[in-house]
């Protein structure tokens, strides 16, 4: 035994010195708290339903723990959870946020939230057509839109029913005119709801405008 301790004496204290100041420091560091944007996501929203309040994307979080878990690449996937699965029928309802809905690494405690607690308003989903209305931009000097048909001339869009209600058209990009291509042209074009919280019932909306150009007297 006392030659096993005798062997690389100064080798063993040393380590065991380093070992004592990591520990030492880990556990002095415990009590560390930051703050720190995290994102929140909404899950299990009823199918029926669609959220119709401005959404809160991102809450600061107030977090516990050795600072060497408090890094920004550690916290970089810490989420807030935001379960809508309750909310089987329209109207408001507040959510707080908790620990059990707070994603965080290992070693990580969650202490408070800014804000504590968001509403979240859900109506029915509901979908309509409306016509689409092209958007010309520097149109070609000394001519003007004599005619324009759109392909196809609706679209359908999908939304919280307040939404919906309040649209009656949408529009495409700008659209610009060469008058170099001819005074009949067919151009294509992307459409925009107006709205975030409106969609369409496709992933993509890019629709076909046919324009004639006539030269003004």
């Amino acid at each position: 035994m006392i030659r096993f301790l005798s062997n690389d004496f100064w080798l063993k204290l040393l380590s065991l010195a380093v070992a004592v100041v990591l520990w030492l420091a880990i556990q002095g560091d415990a009590n560390t708290t930051t703050a720190v944007s995290v994102h929140l996501q909404y899950r299990n929203i009823p199918p029926q339903l669609e959220i119709s309040s401005d959404l809160v994307d991102t809450a600061y979080i107030e977090v516990r723990g050795p600072s060497v878990r408090l890094n920004a690449l550690n916290l970089s996937n810490a989420a807030v959870a935001v379960d809508l699965s309750a909310h089987q029928r329209p109207g408001e309802r507040t959510y707080s946020i908790v620990d059990a809905n707070v994603k965080l690494p290992p070693g990580v405690t969650f202490l408070r939230s800014v804000p504590s607690q968001i509403r979240v308003r859900l109506e029915p989903r509901v979908s309509k057509q409306v016509p689409v209305m092209p958007r010309f931009e520097n149109l070609p000097a000394g001519y003007g839109v004599v005619t324009q048909n759109t392909n196809p001339a609706k679209v359908q869009i999908v939304g919280p029913e307040s939404r919906v209600n309040t649209i009656d058209h949408v529009e495409t990009d700008a659209i610009e005119v060469d008058i170099e291509r001819g005074v009949s042209q067919v151009l294509l074009a992307p459409v925009f709801s107006g709205d975030p919280l409106v969609h369409f019932d496709q992933k993509t909306i890019t629709v076909a405008v046919k324009v004639e150009l006539e030269k003004r007297r």
